[in-house]
């Protein structure tokens, strides 16, 4: 069984630690932010100005005054601080982020990421991302296995324009998480329902299967 985005953001919230500081990234891990535990205490930070984000508002409830980076109406919780962009990015390249949750189009097996633009497809910036991935030491990508056209995104070389380099750590998707190490994607679980051969199938780069791989858990 494939993952739904939902599905993805639930595991990456099993990464999320009681005292972290969490950058999420615009798609996917915005989602993260619904299904941390009850139990723990976390603070997001959006570049655009905020810390202490919380899920999204219930429909009817929005502040359209109150988003995140990528133009989210958001919640903020109780002693939530807003600031503007230059004291975001200090925080960030400061290394006060403990976790980056960050979408992307392509990785490669060395941990390189593509994230930000298609040449020939207008973007209106870079935004964030470069100054995440560069100062960040804790990065997990939340991503499809394989794009529209069912070819995959985890890739041994990107072929889009990088974002960073060297710097992904652990990558969730649609049908697996994985860890990238020693210049390869090495499986740590899959999706439930889904076989080691169809994840093989799904992954151009090099990828390492060692003993029994369990299902992933919720």
């Amino acid at each position: 069984m494939s993952l739904s985005k939902e599905q993805i953001a639930q595991r990456i919230a099993k990464e999320v630690k009681d005292g972290y500081y969490v950058n999420l990234g615009i798609g996917i891990p915005t989602l993260v932010a619904n299904f941390v535990r009850d139990d723990i205490q976390v603070e997001f930070q959006s570049e655009n100005g905020i810390l202490g984000m919380g899920p999204f508002p219930f429909e009817g409830e929005e502040d359209p005054d109150l988003i995140n980076a990528g133009k989210q109406t958001i919640t903020a919780l109780p002693g939530a601080s807003f600031f503007d962009s230059a004291m975001s990015f200090s925080m960030i390249r400061g290394q006060h982020v403990d976790l980056t949750i960050l979408g992307s189009m392509e990785v490669a097996q060395n941990g390189n990421i593509a994230n930000w633009k298609i040449p020939g497809k207008m973007v209106k910036g870079m935004g964030g991302a470069m100054d995440l991935v560069a100062s960040a030491e804790n990065i997990i990508v939340a991503m499809m296995h394989t794009n529209r056209a069912g070819n995959s995104k985890l890739l041994k070389e990107c072929t889009l324009p990088l974002t960073g380099v060297e710097c992904v750590r652990k990558i969730v998707t649609n049908l697996a998480v994985l860890e990238v190490k020693d210049n390869a994607f090495h499986l740590l679980e899959r999706a439930p329902g889904v076989s080691i051969d169809e994840i093989k199938e799904a992954t151009e780069g090099d990828l390492i299967v060692n003993g029994d791989i369990p299902e992933m858990k919720f």
